[in-house]
């Protein structure tokens, strides 16, 4: 417990949340703290990047679910006498999250590939400031990873996104 208070002295200075940097610099702990140390770091980077796709996703998923509402078999489903939750999450929300899962996928890769405006504001080193180190230095070698690695993520994500469409809709199927 001891280490605990060294902890809390050390890093975050009567702040809640970790602001700036991947980890606190020389902060020499056990493994535990170390972790609880980055896990601190991640609160407000990430929460800066869900933020931003929140919006769109829950417009998209209120225009999608809509459109399917408004289906035949959605009528039929409510006609045989199914509860309106079993109409809505087992039938109309499963093929509402097809057009979801596409935007999810391109915006995973686009996240992987690098969030350079995040990176720059919570001083952290990824592939955003390596991308933009390079520009400024005119390097061709590391902008041609920079986009090698972005495009195999994309591809890798749009594939996943292929598998995810065959669980939610059963008319798609996967061939090998």
């Amino acid at each position: 417990m001891e280490s605990w208070g060294i902890y809390s002295d050390q890093v975050t200075n009567g702040r809640p949340i970790s602001t700036v940097g991947a980890n606190t610099p020389d902060l020499d702990a056990v493994f535990w703290i170390n972790g609880l140390d980055t896990f601190s770091h991640l609160i407000l980077p990430t929460t800066a990047l869900i933020l931003i796709s929140v919006a769109s996703y829950s417009r998209y998923a209120r225009a999608s679910l809509l459109d399917v509402l408004n289906q035949d078999y959605i009528r039929t489903a409510r006609a045989k006498g199914l509860t309106e939750r079993t109409v809505v999450m087992r039938h109309a929300f499963r093929n509402a999250l097809i057009p979801i899962t596409t935007i999810i996928a391109l915006d995973l890769g686009a996240l992987i590939s690098g969030a350079v405006l995040t990176e720059t504001v919570f001083a952290w080193s990824g592939m955003g400031a390596l991308f933009v180190q390079a520009l400024r230095k005119v390097d061709v070698n590391p902008i041609m990873g920079f986009f090698l690695v972005t495009a195999i993520t994309v591809i890798v994500f749009n594939f996943l996104a292929d598998i995810v469409y065959s669980a939610l809709d059963p008319r798609i199927r996967v061939t090998a």
